[in-house]
């Protein structure tokens, strides 16, 4: 990215008043509204990032001799280039990112001292799952037509987001019905009518990290929607997810748009019950046709909309935001940055992911974890970035990198949650050391050659997501994917109130590709064109996610 192609502070930006659009937040999904609109609808997009680096969960940091991604960790079905992922990518970025393939064996999953790989291709996962649960191969068949027919159901359910207000009114029940029925229900309880094996469960569900809720909370289809996600295997972006970004901001600039940091939105300007712009901290007003929010759908109807609007806007508003508070958020969590002295290939690291637990019942690690975070971790995902990443050892010769993630209540810190970054005082910092010590540990267990080498580590918490992200209780996956979120049609690209659109995790599915598709959803109600279809979908004979 050159340096006129960056995205610009606030404080240094020369800006115009009236822009075609405006996108609140430079998350994946806000990126890909504002490129979308730029390139197929020819929009002069202004983004407003509050944060000082634009990207959201795709951007990274640095410390002397490392990066860190923050929330990219694998993508699936970017390495098919005629996959509707990486058409999606390809589109937004110009094919300017590139991607590297993980290992043959992407996740492997370790319970209880017992290993379980996760290879690439259906055939072979599946062969793998019988190998280690032989009596099981009928349900093993079963589990994976469930969750092939979720998916595929999964098409029309969107669709409806995107087609006319009036096509949806008039037949939108019947095409959210065939995935409400499987998104109705939580993982555990179609599992269980699968099998009855409790080990086998387990791992099936074992990358439940990747969505937020354990069984008996989440719903089935976003369970499906990952599994089948990364059936195929993953990849990962060539110079970390920070490129991600640095491909798309330049892309909304050739179409007269900006990408602006450190630009905090304090208000939605509603005129006669339309959205007419936005207001910022400082007082200055920026107008557009159509508002984009990719804030989140909590921070969008609760904080950034005036409380009260014209009567009959007002009610379906209400109505929305009464809904929204009985939808939990989804779980919080701890990321662990761990700077290394050697290189990937002096300490025989590789790229695969290990999921550690304590036992097959995810539900009873984490309530016992939340009930004593003295205990045993529900979970830890350990991710060696610099070891997937290509570029790393030119950017950063001589050292490698690795994450350890684990979810934990936001309560463990709410007593900190208003105090400024960097000063929330010593019994803070005290309670992140006994956890980065924790994790460490856990960390040199499962690779032990690390050990002595670890030179530099940092830890974030739910308060330090909720700092920079601005998700009330440091959740990175916005709202929870429970059978009552899918359920719950006001969540999508249209809001009750004209021109203004949410975009992102909450308007589509979770984590970056549920935000990329989000944003594409967005972009295709803005323009009256369904882009989803038009652009992304043509000639692909991937499976879709």
């Amino acid at each position: 990215m050159t340096e006129s192609t960056k995205p610009l502070t606030y404080m240094q930006a020369q800006l115009a008043d009236r822009w075609d659009a405006i996108v609140i937040g430079s998350g994946m999904g806000g990126l890909t509204a504002a490129a979308m609109l730029s390139v197929h609808g020819g929009k002069r997009v202004l983004v407003l990032e509050r944060h000082y680096v634009a990207g959201g969960f795709t951007h990274a940091f640095h410390r002397p001799g490392f990066d860190w991604d923050v929330g990219v960790h694998y993508i699936g079905m970017v390495n098919d280039l005629r996959s509707p992922v990486r058409r999606a990518f390809d589109n937004i970025t110009n094919g300017a990112v590139q991607w590297a393939p993980m290992p043959d064996v992407y996740d492997r999953i370790l319970i209880d001292g017992h290993r379980y790989d996760f290879p690439t291709g259906e055939e072979r996962f599946r062969a793998e799952l019988i190998r280690n649960f032989p009596g099981e191969a009928r349900a093993i068949d079963r589990y994976l037509r469930a969750v092939r027919s979720a998916d595929r159901m999964s098409g029309l359910y969107y669709a409806e987001k995107v087609v006319p207000a009036k096509i949806s009114r008039a037949i939108g029940g019947l095409m959210r019905a065939p995935y409400l029925r499987w998104a109705g229900r939580t993982t555990l309880e179609v599992l269980s009518e699968i099998t009855r094996n409790r080990e086998l469960i387990g791992v099936l569900t074992a990358q439940w990290g990747d969505y937020g809720l354990p069984p008996t909370q989440s719903s089935f289809a976003v369970h499906a929607t990952i599994v089948e996600h990364y059936l195929e295997g993953a990849g990962y972006p060539v110079g970390g997810a920070a490129t991600i970004a640095a491909a798309i901001v330049p892309v909304i600039m050739r179409g007269g748009g900006a990408v602006v940091t450190s630009a905090d939105v304090a208000e939605i300007v509603v005129k006669n019950g339309t959205a007419a712009g936005v207001r910022m901290a400082d007082g200055r007003e920026f107008t557009a046709d159509a508002v984009i929010s990719d804030a989140g759908a909590t921070n969008t109807f609760g904080r950034l909309l005036p409380e009260e609007m014209p009567a009959g806007q007002n009610s379906a508003l209400h109505e929305l935001r009464s809904e929204l508070k009985k939808l939990p958020t989804s779980k919080a969590h701890l990321n662990l940055y761990v700077g290394l002295d050697r290189t990937d290939a002096e300490l025989g690291l590789k790229g695969t992911n290990l999921w550690i637990y304590p036992g097959y019942d995810h539900d009873e690690n984490l309530r016992r974890f939340l009930a004593d975070p003295t205990g045993p971790f529900p979970a830890v995902y350990i991710s060696f970035p610099s070891a997937k990443d290509p570029d790393f050892e030119r950017r950063h010769p001589g050292h490698s990198t690795i994450e350890a993630i684990t979810v934990i209540g936001y309560d463990s810190f709410a007593q900190w949650a208003d105090l400024r970054w960097k000063q929330r005082g010593a019994d803070y910092e005290d309670f992140k050391r006994q956890l980065t010590e924790r994790l460490i540990e856990e960390i040199v267990r499962q690779v032990p050659q690390i050990a002595g080498h670890i030179v530099h580590s940092e830890l974030s918490t739910p308060v330090t997501t909720r700092h920079f992200m601005n998700y009330e209780k440091g959740e990175i996956y916005g709202i929870a994917a429970t059978p009552a979120r899918f359920k719950q049609r006001g969540l999508g690209a249209r809001t009750p109130v004209r021109n203004l659109y949410l975009t992102g995790q909450d308007a589509a599915g979770l984590g970056v590709t549920g935000a990329l598709f989000g944003g594409a959803m967005s972009a295709s109600v803005v323009l009256g064109r369904n882009l989803m279809s038009a652009v992304i979908k043509p000639m692909a004979q991937a499976r879709t996610a």
